[in-house]
């Protein structure tokens, strides 16, 4: 497997197209743009027709609670989140955790997140206030907040993450895992697993799901900044279901280039959290190697017409060679 540094060995953007690096513009102009069919961005964007599909084809995903649609709404929120201790609110148009408020208890005056603050009512409802007015969503428009159900974590990956849950990425073309990595969240991403903000990137053989390599910054890393834990030994358990729940976004979404991000929780195994029609590329230098190689090999040798079970076997016996 290639290692930390191969990108510094290409100095140029030819030298790096030839090494199998999937940039942003070709990644946007000659996958996305001819996989992806604009129309069907919605059933990913906004995370409700997400949540519907995903029921239809039997996709574990975290239980909506409930939904606030306008500004007048935002004062029941005790009403609607009166049967759970705990429960997280995000917008339904969000990307990369923006507006994501995890709530672990809270009393008629204060909210506690998972991070330990502690927020007044009125805190909250202003939180809400913003997601409805469009600040966390994608292109700025108007938006409506919903009320999930907390997902309970596997203590398995407790030593792995700080506070947040860590979740696993997998990247699908037409229909078959290409390439998949652990986020875990740090102290630096506030308890998100969003590269971008901090947390760590664990790069994962996509055949077994075991750690390849670690990344933080877009630096390799061996040991979680802040457990401690050593990122060679993570492996994700359930891992074939873990790739069957990304396969069926393709049946479920029509979309040939996504994102599908799962979380491991304690009770009720794996859960997709959601899908994403433009997923980043920051997964490459988790793994370590590009994935266009990967990509044009599923393009032009891979079975056609399998089902998501057949397409993860082949992927499972065959996948990341």
């Amino acid at each position: 497997m290639f290692g930390f540094g191969w990108l510094k060995n290409f100095a140029s953007p030819s030298e790096l197209r030839k090494a199998g690096v999937l940039g942003m513009n070709r990644r946007n102009f000659s996958v996305i743009s001819k996989c992806n069919n604009r129309r069907l961005y919605p059933l990913v964007d906004d995370k409700v027709q997400t949540k519907m599909l995903a029921q239809k084809v039997g996709i574990t995903t975290p239980n909506l609670i409930g939904v606030v649609e306008v500004q007048n709404q935002v004062k029941n929120l005790l009403e609607i989140v009166k049967n759970y201790k705990e429960f997280v609110i995000k917008p339904a148009h969000g990307s990369g955790g923006k507006g994501v408020l995890v709530i672990k208890s809270y009393t008629e005056t204060e909210f506690v997140t998972a991070s330990g603050r502690v927020l007044t009512f009125s805190e909250v409802y202003q939180h809400i206030s913003n997601i409805l007015s469009g600040l966390y969503s994608l292109g700025g428009q108007y938006d409506v907040a919903l009320i999930e159900e907390l997902v309970h974590f596997s203590p398995i990956f407790s030593e792995y993450s700080y506070q947040g849950v860590p979740d696993v990425r997998v990247i699908v073309y037409k229909g078959y895992p290409a390439m998949s990595m652990m986020r875990l969240s740090t102290k630096a991403s506030g308890g998100r697993a969003n590269l971008h903000q901090g947390a760590v990137g664990v790069g994962l053989n996509i055949r077994n799901g075991k750690s390849l390599k670690g990344v933080m910054w877009n630096r390799p890393i061996a040991v979680h900044p802040d457990t401690h834990a050593d990122l060679s030994t993570l492996e994700v358990p359930f891992w074939r279901e873990h790739l069957l729940i990304a396969a069926k976004g393709y049946e479920m979404t029509g979309l040939g280039y996504l994102g599908a991000d799962i979380v491991l929780d304690e009770f009720k195994g794996p859960m997709m959290l959601e899908l994403n029609a433009r997923p980043g590329l920051a997964i490459q230098i988790a793994n370590g190697r590009g994935i266009a190689d990967i990509l044009k090999r599923i393009e032009k040798s891979y079975p056609k017409n399998l089902t998501p079970e057949e397409r993860v076997d082949f992927v499972l016996k065959y996948g990341g060679m």
